[in-house]
């Protein structure tokens, strides 16, 4: 259970980054971001997604569009504004120092051999 804790706590910790990061390479639509964390094996449902966007754009760092589909309703494409990309660019330099911090504090752990010698 801790395990399963800390690992779910690790992956929010960096969810929203992520979909800062993705949105950054163009309009983009919720179920396109929902797809690109799959791949990443991030997995998210609309349920935690959709909230989190909200939240996103309700302190500035998205904006949407509306655009006509030929296949349904309307489609909501999520953008960066201006204050999003300071805010991915600060949080690009913190996962660098994070990322320096986690390979520098692993460096030289013995780790357990899981393959037995044959």
């Amino acid at each position: 259970m801790i395990v399963e804790n800390t690992q779910t706590q690790m992956r929010k910790g960096i969810l929203e980054y992520c979909i800062l990061s993705i949105i950054s390479k163009g309009e983009t639509y919720a179920s396109d971001i929902i797809a690109e964390l799959k791949k990443a094996r991030l997995l998210v449902v609309e349920g935690t997604l959709y909230p989190l966007l909200t939240r996103l754009k309700n302190n500035g760092l998205l904006s949407y569009n509306w655009v006509e589909s030929t296949s349904g309703p309307p489609r909501k494409y999520y953008v960066l504004s201006a204050e999003g990309r300071v805010v991915l660019e600060q949080l690009d330099t913190t996962w660098a120092e994070l990322s320096f911090a986690v390979q520098t504090a692993l460096e030289g752990r013995n780790t357990i051999n899981l393959k037995k010698d044959i």
